[in-house]
């Protein structure tokens, strides 16, 4: 009897244990934000994590950063280029308007010059949510509610050459395609390419109507893209695959995006409603498709057809 009271006194003591432990737990702790370095070439880094891919590119002048990541993420890229050089950055390109690569931005010092392409500039002081996201009427603008900071300083509308020689970085515009913005950045003396969104991955990418990207036409963006790049360029960074990518994976993924086009206006053509094909609609083998892009895109394809 003695040692069931016993066993009751402890089991009641552990229960009690409990809440106290799980309060002593601390709350909500944030996994640490650690940007992963790849060197490219000598003084050219592709640095992952936080968002959309960055390049980072050392010159006699500085640095240059292509693309800046999610809010919170500055600081963290700052600390990985640190790594590699004690040179200061100097200069921003950012590659469109969406929040994982610009919100970066109003961490670096407020003197770096920041250069996009004309449209870009315009959609970041609106900073609309994509449209294959969830609706939200009223989205956050980093830019506002840092008096400004972060926004472009110069711009560009076709084609923009910065610095020279070693230092050189050429800025294409190819058209429409995930937004009425996308720059790419050109490093001619490694023939390296920053293709960034335009190719995230092996993914169905975002078709941006709200900040004006369009379906029917990406294919034919990304063409244009790879007629310079198989010229030009034997490595390309993509917007969020893990590791630099390469003319023929550029040229498989426009077939892809063809065939996804393709299938969405034969969808339209047979009478079909865009939600029943997007509930039906699968990628091919080697590509995945977010439910909520194959729906978005799907919408803006409709709306572009005729």
């Amino acid at each position: 009897m003695k040692r069931m009271i016993l066993l009751g006194v402890l089991l009641g003591a552990g229960a009690l244990s409990l809440p106290l432990t799980a309060m002593q737990q601390p709350a909500g702790q944030q996994a640490p934000r650690v940007v992963e370095v790849q060197k490219v070439k000598d003084n050219l880094f592709m640095m992952t994590g936080g968002g959309g891919n960055s390049s980072v590119f050392v010159t006699a002048a500085g640095v240059t950063v292509v693309d800046t990541k999610n809010p919170g993420w500055g600081q963290p890229l700052l600390d990985a280029i640190r790594k590699v050089t004690d040179k200061p950055v100097t200069m921003i390109i950012n590659t469109h308007t969406h929040g994982d690569h610009v919100s970066g931005n109003v961490e670096f010092p407020a003197e770096v010059d920041i250069v996009t392409h004309a449209n870009t500039a315009a959609n970041m002081k609106e900073m609309r949510p994509n449209s294959s996201a969830a609706p939200n009427p009223n989205p956050p603008n980093i830019f506002r509610d840092n008096n400004g900071k972060g926004l472009a300083k110069r711009t560009f509308t076709d084609r923009m050459t910065l610095g020279r020689g070693a230092d050189q970085i050429d800025l294409y515009y190819f058209g429409r395609a995930h937004t009425n913005g996308d720059a790419m950045a050109y490093f001619p003396a490694h023939r390296v390419f920053h293709i960034a969104d335009v190719f995230p991955g092996k993914e169905l990418p975002i078709m941006d109507s709200n900040n004006g990207g369009t379906g029917v036409g990406y294919a034919d963006t990304l063409s244009k893209a790879l007629s310079f790049t198989s010229k030009n360029a034997d490595t390309l960074i993509s917007g969020h695959f893990a590791t630099p990518t390469t003319n023929a994976d550029l040229k498989d993924y426009i077939a892809f995006i063809q065939g996804y086009v393709k299938d969405v206006q034969a969808a339209k053509a047979a009478g079909r409603t865009v939600d029943d094909f997007a509930m039906g609609w699968k990628p091919p083998t080697g590509y995945t498709a977010q439910p909520a892009r194959v729906l978005g895109n799907a919408r803006t394809i409709y709306n572009e057809t005729k």
